[in-house]
């Protein structure tokens, strides 16, 4: 039987809580990684942290956002890391995801589509004429022209979305239950795996309180649903 897969988000700058998050999530009922961010990697020693994980499926969040040379230079900066994969804001341009997936070698480049913490009320505040799911869609097709390995957006868009970008989705905003946090377009994990989500990405659900519980919890909420 196939396994659900989850990136558990280590959102802190604290060696010791992602160790923690690291120890307690070990489980042979799901496909496990782990999602380090910038707070992570920009913190002391994070860097070295990420560099002697062994055996672990590792989803760096770097979120580039910057002309070809420059992404291109970043990409090779941590190739030390040896990630499994590396996202990029498709919004970088069609020059840029294609330079970066010619030099990403096993790593895996991810397309970042519009952000969940975005809806059409703040898209028009930055200036974007195009409706979410529209947005979105016109993303999935330049992901899919630069030829990326995978993408991110919420799974409210995820079916459409797999109609177009045929390789995996990751999906953020997960939540066990009603609250939203800072955002706003949320669905529960059985829910997202149902609408198409290869991976899922789940932060505070899990790592907040009790970790190894929070786990148990979700693995739980797969299974009867």
């Amino acid at each position: 039987m196939r396994k659900n897969k989850i990136f558990i988000a280590c959102d802190t700058a604290k060696i010791n809580k992602a160790r923690e998050i690291i120890n307690k999530t070990k489980t042979k009922e799901i496909k496990v990684g782990y999602k380090f961010g910038l707070e992570f990697i920009n913190s002391k020693k994070g860097r070295e942290f990420i560099s002697k994980l062994k055996r672990k499926i590792i989803f760096l969040d770097l979120k580039l956002n910057d002309i070809p040379n420059t992404c291109i230079s970043t990409i090779k900066a941590v190739k030390d890391l040896k990630a499994n994969y590396i996202t990029m804001h498709i919004s970088s341009g069609l020059e840029a995801l294609k330079a970066v997936k010619k030099i990403s070698g096993r790593t895996k480049i991810v397309g970042v589509s519009t952000l969940t913490s975005l809806n059409d009320k703040f898209l028009k505040e930055i200036g974007y004429d195009k409706k979410l799911n529209s947005l979105v869609v016109h993303q999935a097709k330049l992901a899919s022209k630069a030829k990326l390995d995978a993408l991110v957006c919420s799974a409210q868009e995820a079916r459409l979305v797999k109609k177009i970008f045929k390789k995996e989705i990751i999906t953020p905003g997960i939540r066990l239950n009603s609250k939203t946090n800072d955002q706003k377009r949320v669905m529960s994990a059985h829910d997202a795996f149902k609408a198409g989500s290869d991976w899922l990405v789940i932060g505070r659900p899990i790592t907040k309180g009790n970790i190894r519980k929070n786990l148990q919890k979700l693995i739980d909420h797969l299974k009867n649903d």
